[in-house]
């Protein structure tokens, strides 16, 4: 230990550090409310203007954090223990003593990971480090990130005079997001922390700051280790799921039900874990992570062909339920084309408002492009941008089904009556229950 990390760790534990959190969004502003929950003062920063006002006005547009939750924390400029209040400014950074980074780190066209945010944020917290601080990644990245790309910035500080030392001046870590929305059960407080440190001294401080605000934390060796860690876990769901997927059209071509036999399978009591076919994937982590790995092994001459093809299956699910669509319109002596057809859910899972690379919009997208007449409607997302395309609501459930010539059930919301919904409309494709 050093001297700046005995005393770091010291106004950890005694509740007095400052802490910063460079991202506000479904990860970043749980964080920050956990963190208030148990006696710190938390400063979030970010480049989005309504995001910050809304913090600083108790108002929460994250489903998993309440409003009401919100506002018993925050407070404008406020540096009271347990409270939270939000800024543009990276200059607050001289004020506080950990910073937490948990930027938007989506892929591009290409699939490759766009870190523009990441190195955005790392250079604005490099021009006002403070001696001494704790700086930790928490966004999604391939393995190598933390230490490749963050750590030449803060060594090379504009806010130092001389090149510091990590480890020493500064200490910095990785530690992979867990947020699953729409849970209740797992939330930031209780999910285990995985944790690697650059240095043995920047793993103990940074546990030792998780360690304050939930229940479990899981020291790896290295940041590497760490990131490699978020990656399995999503690439091992992103494969299963292909792997279900896969067996529901097989088992569809061999006139069997799938979920029957799913249900058989899952009865065994080891060896089997349940996985459950649908119209792909979506969210912010299944689609995605699994390319972050996969582009860093190809710099590496390494072909992952596993994630490729679970990718190009997962992919493939849309057409497939399209088709089914198709089917079901012939079935009743009707075209795809100027049918109309309404969309039940367009979140990426059940009672979430969440659209993020949800299957839904490519659904939607394909039977637009075969002339279909395409509505929607979803409790949880009353409207959303895609494609540059404004889409709402229908604000009328029993209308909407009562004009729609087929009905395609994508996302599982428990509010749902599914079997008045089943016997109100005539062609029905339902991407839940694979025949």
């Amino acid at each position: 230990m050093t001297n700046k990390s005995t005393k770091l760790l010291q106004r950890i534990t005694n509740k007095q550090a400052n802490l910063a959190i460079v991202g506000l969004g479904y990860v970043g502003l749980p964080l920050a409310v956990a963190f208030a929950k148990n006696g710190y003062t938390v400063i979030g920063i970010d480049v989005d203007e309504q995001k910050v006002d809304a913090v600083n006005q108790g108002e929460s547009y994250i489903q998993d954090v309440a409003s009401s939750t919100l506002a018993r924390y925050s407070s404008r400029r406020s540096k009271s223990p347990g409270s939270i209040w939000a800024t543009t400014d990276y200059s607050v950074l001289q004020q506080c003593d950990v910073a937490i980074v948990c930027v938007p780190t989506p892929l591009n066209k290409t699939r490759d990971p766009d870190v523009r945010l990441l190195i955005s944020a790392g250079e604005s917290i490099a021009a006002h480090i403070p001696a001494g601080m704790l700086v930790v990644l928490e966004s999604t990245t391939y393995p190598g990130t933390t230490e490749e790309l963050l750590l030449p910035m803060l060594e090379g500080s504009q806010a130092a005079d001389v090149s510091w030392q990590v480890g020493e001046d500064f200490f910095l870590a990785f530690s992979p997001e867990r947020i699953d929305p729409g849970r209740g059960d797992w939330v930031v407080e209780n999910t285990p922390k995985v944790v690697g440190g650059v240095t043995p001294t920047c793993l103990e401080v940074a546990c030792g700051l998780y360690g304050q605000a939930i229940e479990r934390v899981v020291p790896v060796s290295s940041t590497s280790a760490a990131e490699m860690t978020k990656l399995l876990e999503n690439t091992f769901r992103a494969v299963n799921i292909a792997l279900v997927n896969e067996t529901a059209i097989m088992c569809d071509k061999l006139g069997i039900d799938v979920w029957e036999v799913i249900e058989a399978a899952a009865t065994k009591p080891y060896g089997f874990m349940k996985f459950t076919p649908g119209p792909g994937v979506g969210g912010h982590c299944i689609p995605l992570d699994p390319h972050y790995l996969s582009w860093k092994l190809k710099m590496l001459n390494y072909n992952a062909r596993f994630i490729q093809l679970a990718g190009e299956i997962n992919t493939e699910m849309p057409h497939y339920w399209v088709d089914k669509v198709q089917d079901a319109l012939n079935d009743v002596g009707k075209a795809v084309k100027g049918s109309r057809v309404l969309i039940l859910g367009v979140a990426y899972k059940k009672d979430i408002d969440d659209v993020r690379e949800s299957p839904a919009l490519d659904i939607i997208e394909l039977l637009r492009g075969k002339g279909a007449d395409v509505r929607y409607h979803d409790p949880y997302v009353a409207k959303f941008l895609h494609n540059g395309r404004g889409l709402s609501s229908e604000t009328d459930l029993d209308e909407a089904l009562a004009a729609a010539d087929c009905v395609v059930i994508v996302t599982d919301h428990s509010n749902y009556d599914w079997q008045r919904i089943a016997t109100t409309c005539g062609a029905l494709v339902d991407t839940r229950h694979v025949v």
